[in-house]
């Protein structure tokens, strides 16, 4: 696990390497084992390591072939490189270290773009063809490990953050106002822009190349999907649940492998409770970390927030040496400079917790495992999938489904909020954006089942995705490795296969109340939907404790509804209810006033809003000032 950056003049002027070492430096917490530099004129690469595979100086970066005519910087695992060292052996190739990132190296030399199909693992990197003159830029097919990259004249800028790109003077930072809007709509990013200007982050499961002496930005190419598919011929029940048991041991198993220990985030939740059992059965010990939440000021739903004691009673089973921490509300206010810092945009929900528990574990491993993925890949949503699964064709689909990812302002809102600015941004279709996201999912629309595998594919590209670059900023803020054994290539491409009865239990059940009543705006509704994961339950039941498998699903949230109308109400006030706050060059001071007093007031619960707001107005604090 590393940082990465480079400079591409593709006009073939010289690279200046001191601006690369100031942007290295800019993501040394990425990499403080290490820091190297490969130049030829026009081309720079900078590598911030993190050591975990192959310890010695044999695993150092830039990696370069012994001809001379191919280097490497990588972030990441590849955790079959074993097996693809031994191919490559057998092809003629000789290895000098016992790393992954050589075996990467030697497998593009090989297999071109096609050793992308070959690597199972998380993945960033790039190699510089000196034949070709030619940059290759690639990312994993989950886009667990993320790539920045623009052109900028005839600079061509890339690395594993932005701060990288931010250190280069023929960057000249501006906010995309067209992102903006799309944030404010979804709570995410689904296109590949960010709020930084004309930086891109490579989409998932794309390579993109860049020539000397390009005049204009290539488009990425895809080399893999997912594809969520019910079988024309299932198998029996009993195959499917003896199959996914085996992928899931063979995941954990094989994401094990490193030179340093290997922790495991033990939430409370029988995603990473399974993760911890398999692992403690194969490690001689473990440690396990989970971040829990002080509950006295909590209300409603909120007072079930805190996990701690469900994680120490599997810490008992799995005889983990395990780690807690404790937030209050305060410990948000007093992360949240740091916080924007690290993640640079925001995404998603409140991911403070997340960062505090990377933290922790931060002090005592290198590496972390994971239970992110399991929800998205194995129907952890139903109440989600249920809103649209009764349509009359796919642009009624489309349009339910988009009614529901408007989860921070909707299309009625948006053009108050964003008065200030509207005149630049009136021209943005977030529901276009939204039916993009299925512009490759080809699917036939005969049956439930087909719109819940496309809300499955939908929840993959987008809010996992988020899931996932949130995760890698705030664990390698913290130097850590997190590794997702959910997210197995072997794993997933089975799990796309199974019938959707295996991982929803109430499709019949939600068709018919569909039917007869609008039942996404009941509570009955909600009730009746808390189902998900059928398949993944029964064959954790060999690891966790039932009282884990037959549980509601519940999220890791701090208790922020409670919080922001309580021991945070202050802040909120100071923060983005302040005429003179940052947010209001964008936002109309009346419009946003308007609906965070229905939160204070208890009217509406607008937490997703008031965080959003609270990340907007530190990232502006962070870059734009």
């Amino acid at each position: 696990m590393c940082g990465l950056a480079g400079i591409f003049n593709v006009n073939g002027e010289p690279v200046s390497p001191v601006i690369l070492r100031k942007m290295t430096d800019a993501i040394k917490h990425r990499g403080p084992d290490g820091e190297g530099f490969y130049t030829d004129t026009f081309i720079g690469l900078g590598h911030r390591r993190l050591a975990i595979i192959d310890l010695s100086p044999a695993g150092h970066q830039p990696m370069i072939t012994k001809d001379g005519n191919y280097a490497l910087i990588f972030n990441g695992e590849v955790y079959n490189f074993q097996e693809l060292r031994v191919e490559l052996e057998a092809c003629g190739h000789q290895f000098h270290s016992q790393s992954d990132s050589e075996v990467v190296l030697h497998a593009y030399v090989e297999w071109g773009e096609k050793a992308l199909d070959r690597f199972n693992g998380m993945f960033a990197f790039a190699i510089w063809d000196r034949t070709r003159q030619e940059l290759f830029l690639a990312r994993d097919r989950y886009g667990i490990k993320p790539m920045y990259y623009g052109l900028f004249g005839s600079t061509f800028l890339f690395g594993s953050e932005v701060k990288a790109i931010l250190q280069h003077p023929a960057y000249k930072i501006d906010i995309d106002q067209n992102a903006l809007l799309e944030y404010f709509t979804f709570q995410n990013i689904f296109s590949d822009r960010t709020l930084f200007a004309k930086v891109n982050l490579l989409p998932a499961g794309t390579f993109l190349r860049v020539k000397l002496s390009s005049n204009h930005l290539p488009s990425p190419t895809r080399y893999w999907d997912y594809s969520f598919q019910e079988p024309d011929s299932p198998k029996d029940e009993r195959e499917y649940l003896e199959e996914l048991d085996r992928l899931l041991r063979q995941a954990v198993i094989r994401q094990l492998v490193s030179d340093v220990d290997v922790g495991a985030y033990l939430s409370g939740g029988m995603d990473s409770g399974t993760i911890t059992a398999i692992a403690a059965t194969q490690l001689p010990y473990i440690q396990s970390f989970t971040c829990g939440f002080d509950l006295h000021s909590a209300s409603g739903m909120e007072i079930s927030f805190d996990e701690r004691a469900k994680a120490e009673m599997m810490s008992y089973h799995f005889k983990t040496e395990h780690y807690e921490m404790v937030l209050k509300a305060g410990d948000m206010e007093r992360v949240m400079p740091r916080l924007a810092w690290h993640i640079e945009e925001p995404r998603l929900g409140q991911c403070y917790p997340n960062y505090y528990a990377a933290q922790l574990a931060g002090k005592f491993v290198k590496v972390c495992l994971s239970g992110g993925g399991g929800d998205e890949i194995f129907g952890g949503y139903p109440w989600r999938y249920y809103r649209a699964v009764v349509n009359t064709n796919f642009e009624d689909y489309v349009d339910k489904y988009y009614l529901y990812w408007q989860r921070l302002i909707p299309n009625t809102e948006i053009k108050k909020v964003f008065q200030p600015i509207w005149e630049n941004v009136k021209h943005v279709w977030t529901r276009d954006i939204f039916r993009d996201v299925f512009a490759t999912h080809a699917n036939q629309f005969n049956r439930p089942e087909d719109y819940v595998n496309h809300s499955l594919y939908f929840e993959a590209k987008t809010f996992l995705h988020g899931l996932l670059v949130l995760e890698d900023k705030m664990s390698m803020a913290h130097s850590l490795e997190t590794r997702v054994p959910f997210l197995d290539n072997d794993l997933v491409d089975f799990a796309m296969r199974m019938p959707v009865k295996m991982k929803l239990a109430n499709l019949g059940e939600i068709v018919r109340l569909n039917e007869n009543e609008p039942a996404f705006k009941t509570e009955k509704y909600f009730q009746r939907t808390r189902d998900g994961k059928i398949a993944l339950r029964n064959v954790m039941t060999k690891y966790i404790p039932e009282e884990i498998t037959q549980a509601e699903k519940q999220g890791f949230s701090a208790p922020d509804a409670s919080w922001f109308k309580g021991e945070s109400i202050e802040y909120i006030r100071r923060e983005i209810l302040n005429p003179k706050a940052n947010i209001y060059n964008f936002m109309d001071y009346g419009a946003i006033h308007s609906l965070v007093d229905e939160h204070l007031s208890g009217s509406q619960n607008r937490r997703l809003l008031i965080w959003s707001l609270l990340s907007f107005e530190w990232w502006l604090k962070s870059f734009m000032n």
